[in-house]
């Protein structure tokens, strides 16, 4: 049983292995562009035209950062067996996989967060736009 327990941690690790190459790629665009895809987000202009044109760029990012999220958590799922090892040899091989994990999660919450803002954001400014042209429509009808 210990033979063939110390053979199934081989395997993870060759397996491993070659799934660590998608997560380096993964993380290397998280860092390189995908932060600071995020950052550009953060201050939104105060114009529904400026703000409509901030989102159909985001959605373009946000089209390629979702492939990357996606990659990301299937390879994650093919390094699920993990959690059943506990041996010494595997911790090192875990450790990194948890940052993965971690970086990647901190990643796609920021992006949903940042998706669901921007939407909220545009649907806030497109009531007030509606709210202002009424407004202006009522002054000239009271001026008239």
């Amino acid at each position: 049983m210990l033979s063939n327990k110390r053979i199934q941690e081989l395997e993870l690790v060759m397996e491993f292995e070659k799934v660590e190459e998608c997560f380096k790629e993964v993380s290397s665009w998280i860092e390189n562009v995908g932060r600071k895809g995020l950052k550009e987000t953060v201050n939104l202009d105060d114009s529904l035209e400026m703000l409509l044109q901030a989102q159909k760029q985001f959605k373009e990012f946000d089209l390629v950062a979702s492939e990357y999220c996606k990659r990301g958590q299937e390879a994650l799922k093919k390094m699920d067996r993990w959690e059943d090892f506990s041996s010494v040899d595997v911790h090192s091989y875990r450790v990194k996989l948890q940052t993965y994990r971690d970086q990647l999660e901190e990643f796609c919450t920021e992006l949903d967060e940042t998706r669901h803002r921007i939407c909220e954001t545009v649907r806030l400014y497109e009531f007030f736009d509606k709210v202002r042209q009424g407004i202006c429509c009522t002054e000239e009808g009271v001026k008239s």
